[in-house]
Order: C-alpha cells, then sequence, then structure tokens
C-alpha cells in the first residue's frame, strides 16, 4: 500500500490518493479482513504525495456570489420570460437559503422524481414565529446528508435580490403544478423541471458576459454563508441555516478577512457579543 502511495505521488492530488486508500481500508473492515498498515506510515506517506501533487490537480479557488454580483446578473434577465423568471428564483433562494445547487435543481429533464426532488408543494411561504416574523419554509425530499429531507429557510430581503419576491414572480409566469418541480419552467414543448445543466449555461453565460469572474455554482452556497456572517449572524447560526454537521463551513473564515475584521480590532467592534457568536475552539 505504501509503495501504492509513493509510486503515485506526483501524478495525483493527495486527496484523491487518500480517498483511494480509504475506499481500501473500508473494503477491509466490510468484509472483515485485518488491516495492518501502520498508520503513521501512512500519514507520513499521504502527507508527502500533497507536497507532490501536480498544480494541475489543484482547482482554481472558488470566487463566492454576493448580492451584488446577483443584482448585476438580474440585470441582464427578463424576469417575464419563463426560463430567466425560473433561473433568478432558483439563484436567490439557493443563495438565501444556503441550498447546494444540485439540492434545488436535476441531473437530467427524464430524471425527476417527486419523491426525491423539490416540488411546489413542498413550498410554506408567510410561516410565521412568535414575534411575527416570517419566512419561507421548503423542504427538500432529499439531500447530500440526509435521505429523509431536509428544512431550509429564507427570508424576504429589502433589494432586488428577494428570493420571495422572486419566487412569486417564476409562481405567476410559470405557475409549476403542486406535484411539479419547483423551478419547472414553461417551454415550447410543454413544463420542463429545471436542470443544473440548464440553470448554469444561463447563468455562466451572464457571468462570462459581464466579467464578473472566476464563479462556480457552489459559490453560491459559499457566497450565502459570507453574507450572513458578514450581517454579524453568530456562526452557529450560520452553521444550522447551512445544515452543516460539522466545524467544515469555518473554512470560508480563513480566506476572508472581512469576516473577523470586527473581532481583530484593538476594542472589538462586536463587543459584548463577541464570546457569544465566536465558534467554539
Amino acid at each position: 500500500m505504501l509503495n501504492f502511495v509513493l509510486s503515485c505521488a506526483g501524478s495525483y492530488s493527495g486527496k484523491t490518493l487518500a480517498n483511494y486508500v480509504y475506499a481500501i481500508k473500508a473494503w477491509h473492515t466490510l468484509h472483515g479482513q485485518p488491516w495492518r498498515i501502520q498508520q503513521d506510515e501512512l500519514k507520513a506517506a499521504l502527507d508527502g504525495a500533497v507536497q507532490c501533487a501536480p498544480k494541475t490537480s489543484k482547482r482554481q479557488k472558488r470566487e463566492p456570489f454576493s448580492t451584488t454580483l446577483i443584482l448585476k446578473i438580474r440585470s441582464y434577465l427578463d424576469l417575464s420570460k419563463p426560463l430567466n423568471a425560473a433561473v433568478y428564483a432558483c439563484l436567490t433562494t439557493a443563495f438565501y437559503a444556503l441550498c447546494r445547487l444540485g439540492e434545488v435543481t436535476i441531473k437530467a429533464l427524464k430524471a425527476f422524481d417527486p419523491n426525491k426532488h423539490v416540488k411546489r408543494a413542498d413550498v410554506e411561504m408567510d410561516v410565521k414565529d412568535r414575534n411575527d416574523l416570517l419566512v419561507t419554509k421548503i423542504f427538500l425530499p432529499h439531500t447530500k446528508t440526509s435521505h429523509i429531507g431536509q428544512g431550509v429557510f429564507c427570508a424576504q430581503q429589502d433589494n432586488l435580490s428577494d428570493p420571495k419576491a422572486a419566487l412569486l414572480n417564476h409562481f405567476e409566469i410559470n405557475n409549476p403544478e403542486p406535484n411539479a418541480h419547483l423551478f419547472a419552467w414553461r417551454h415550447l414543448k410543454g413544463m420542463r423541471p429545471l436542470t443544473w445543466t440548464k440553470f448554469w449555461k444561463r447563468v455562466s453565460g451572464i457571468v462570462k458576459r459581464a466579467g464578473l469572474g472566476n464563479l462556480k455554482g457552489h459559490g453560491l452556497c459559499i457566497g450565502g454563508t459570507l453574507e450572513y456572517l458578514l450581517r454579524g449572524v453568530p456562526f452557529d447560526v450560520v452553521k444550522s441555516i447551512g445544515r452543516w454537521s460539522s466545524e467544515s463551513f469555518t473554512i470560508y473564515l480563513r480566506k476572508h478577512a472581512l469576516i473577523l475584521a470586527p473581532y481583530l480590532q484593538g476594542s472589538p467592534a462586536l463587543e459584548p457579543f463577541t464570546r457569544y457568536t465566536m465558534p467554539s475552539i
């Protein structure tokens, strides 16, 4: 196993090699076979492979979406057109509800499954709390981390990136059936569920034309996370909104000094709340 790792070092990324190794370890576990690899030696080999990884194996950094970028994209969309209405509703919902793009779109036109994919009937508008604050609740029947589904939430915003207004406009223009895909849109050949490919082709075309940078689909979730953190929303609350079971979301903090700026001042700008909002170490 160590010879395998060393022979592949320099040709693959460290993460890829680690996935190969631990897939083999999982096979041993599932079949009751002993795993006699010295963990310290294996870790040293994998660490070395990371250092030898070719530059081509590393993805270009994904830039986050922001409300400013979303508004620029909106300026290129005629929201009276069915596809544009669906795309913008999907874009703003994914951003503010911290959804993975694959959770609100489908892979292919014929892949829609009402038991797995979000439907119009899964949306509950104007859910009210005890203080009469309103949110939109969307139930995702199947997610990356839950096969029994999870609820996501977003609220009305005071600018044109408002997901509620975008969703209502989509319902008015496309009016999908209750059991249809939430972002289904009117095509000349009938209603079509919104696929990842169709969504990203429309958005990426605008991004390229407007010179908005290296934006990718995952940048929506990253951007929404940054938006809430920059508003001073407590870390634990953002973690809950994004449905993270681990502290992986804090990777965004190390890459964006603006989030940490209030905590770095000589007299912390957010006291006395800092001790309540900072994540535990």
